[in-house]
């Protein structure tokens, strides 16, 4: 950040009195802007025993599958994020359940939450982010070809639970990978 969003001015970094990091402070109204993760929500998508995976359309990791997930968007829960971005993505309406997932990605400043979903008809497609969406059987996820370590972490957690037939939370911090 350079310049305050308050007033204009530019801004320094520097550790204000009573903290322990250092923020961004403007020195003219006193703001302190503070860097906080963003929230991406998402579904795993299941019918019968197979699970909703999309193909990226767009960077990063373009080309690459993933389940449904994006950005949640300011005046929405999770829950609705979660719903909008399967809609956007899988063009597929569902109704999420269970949090059972949430993954904690540091070096990317962002907290990935997954929640169950069950797709009751098979009606889906791809949004516009998405190259192609599909239904794989749960014992044929392409593991090596999905985008990012959080969705692996999900799918896994997903399977575990499923196989103890319980819904526990699980929280994991994701490994940083190179995104090309």
């Amino acid at each position: 950040m350079n310049f305050c969003s308050e007033c204009g001015e530019r801004v320094e970094t520097r550790i204000p009195e009573g903290d322990t990091r250092p923020r961004d402070v403007c020195p003219a109204c006193g703001t302190i802007h503070y860097e906080n993760p963003r929230i991406v929500a998402g579904c795993v998508v299941v019918h019968g025993n197979e699970v909703l995976l999309c193909k990226r359309a767009i960077e990063p990791r373009l080309g690459f599958w993933t389940v449904p997930a994006g950005f949640m968007e300011l005046g929405e829960t999770m829950v609705e994020a979660a719903a909008r971005e399967t809609l956007e993505e899988a063009c597929a309406r569902v109704e999420p359940g269970a949090l059972f997932s949430i993954v904690d990605v540091v070096h990317a400043r962002q907290v990935h939450v997954f929640f169950e979903a069950t797709l009751d008809t098979l009606e889906y497609g791809a949004g516009e982010e998405t190259e192609a969406a599909g239904m794989y059987p749960l014992d044929a996820i392409p593991w090596d070809e999905l985008a990012f370590p959080s969705v692996r972490i999900a799918l896994k957690r997903y399977l575990e639970n499923r196989a103890a037939g319980v819904s526990t939370l699980h929280l994991d911090t994701a490994p940083r990978i190179r995104v090309s």
